[in-house]
């Protein structure tokens, strides 16, 4: 069938060019791949699948480079992604396995995304609004201050400061991490004794326990309602902060890693570098792409892929991405993925990123 046999002239045109970043001509095509058709067949098929859009003539010569078009179509009709050896996974497991904090095991899964792909790593700490609560302690800190830390069930630990300004009834006001604690007697009526703060606590720790951000509010507030009267602003206190911690938006941040890799001769993009390294520079819309990408199951069969103009930063239309969800329990918390030159190597790159993605999820702490 013609379109079979296009379509197999267009994955061959796809590969020889990521391979030797040279426009490929149908002789190339007729001594390299066994199409077991003619040179003239193949200059037919050239020849509609640039009427088509697929493949285009950047300059005199007879050779053909796919288009943004011709990418999306090598990649919607991949047939298999090309599986990592057994070296390279054993190599994967344990060089995320041996990281000691989440700091460690992201920057570890970014070295690792650049040196398999070559290009760009891109991992997104994981996202506090989609994080739920694993353990909450609490610290006095002088005599009306605590000292909230709120580990999450991703790893991702956060430390806040409630001040007890007033006496017993007062409401609880937040004090910035950085602020001096004030000096008050250790005696003061807005802090519980030690006893009551364990059970307040032990309380608060309970209700959360594998509930989502989502409904720690209701959870919290059956805490509330259940303690003595004098522990009431302080416990409402405590729940309105590790809500307000946990869906903070501020802190969504990323790892980049491998952008020495953009350097590189054989990373060669069409026009000017300065774009790509501008565009990596903007993290807020960088990780709205990657959020609007990351549609599958952490680590999942599927792997999104945004293919030069399909970026809607303008810096990236000579780029692709490659990503992939990560997470706990079936649940995707962050994204992370791989950026590099429309002529990168799609099977190899996709194959990468769904592996990194898939020990992550495992290592990640549970």
């Amino acid at each position: 069938m013609s379109e079979e046999r296009r379509l197999a002239v267009l994955r061959a045109i796809v590969e020889d060019y990521v391979h030797t970043r040279e426009p490929v001509g149908s002789r190339v095509l007729t001594e390299r791949h066994g199409l077991g058709v003619s040179p003239a067949t193949i200059r037919n098929d050239m020849a509609a699948l640039e009427e088509a859009g697929y493949i285009a003539q950047p300059h005199t010569s007879a050779g053909r480079v796919p288009t943004d078009k011709g990418y999306r179509l090598f990649v919607d009709r991949l047939a298999e992604v090309r599986p990592l050896t057994a070296p390279q996974r054993r190599a994967i497991e344990t060089f995320l396995s041996e990281a000691v904090d989440l700091d460690d095991i992201l920057g570890r899964a970014g070295r690792l995304i650049a040196q398999l792909t070559g290009q760009v790593a891109v991992v997104q700490y994981p996202s506090l609004r989609l994080s739920g609560l694993r353990h909450l302690e609490l610290v006095p800190v002088g005599g009306v201050r605590l000292l909230v830390v709120v580990i999450t069930d991703t790893g991702r630990v956060e430390q806040r400061y409630l001040d007890v300004t007033g006496a017993a009834d007062a409401e609880p006001t937040v004090a910035s991490v950085e602020s001096p604690a004030p000096d008050v007697a250790a005696d003061h009526p807005g802090i519980p004794d030690e006893g009551s703060l364990g059970e307040l606590r032990a309380r608060l720790n309970a209700a959360a326990a594998g509930k989502r951000l989502s409904e720690l509010p209701e959870a919290f507030g059956r805490v509330v309602a259940g303690v003595a009267p004098d522990l009431v602003p302080l416990a409402r206190g405590i729940a309105d902060l590790v809500v307000d911690t946990l869906g903070t938006q501020s802190e969504e941040r990323i790892v980049l890693a491998g952008t020495a890799n953009l350097a590189r001769a054989d990373m060669r993009f069409e026009h000017a570098l300065s774009p790509v390294l501008e565009a990596l520079e903007e993290q807020v819309v960088l990780l709205g792409l990657l959020t609007e990408m990351a549609t599958d199951p952490p680590g999942g069969a599927g792997v999104g892929v945004r293919i030069g103009h399909e970026n809607r930063l303008d810096g990236l239309t000579e780029a692709s991405v490659v990503a992939s969800g990560y997470g706990t329990d079936g649940d995707t918390v962050a994204i992370l993925g791989s950026i590099g030159p429309t002529r990168m190597d799609y099977p190899g790159t996709i194959a990468s990123v769904r592996a990194v993605a898939r020990y992550l999820s495992r290592v990640l702490p549970n």
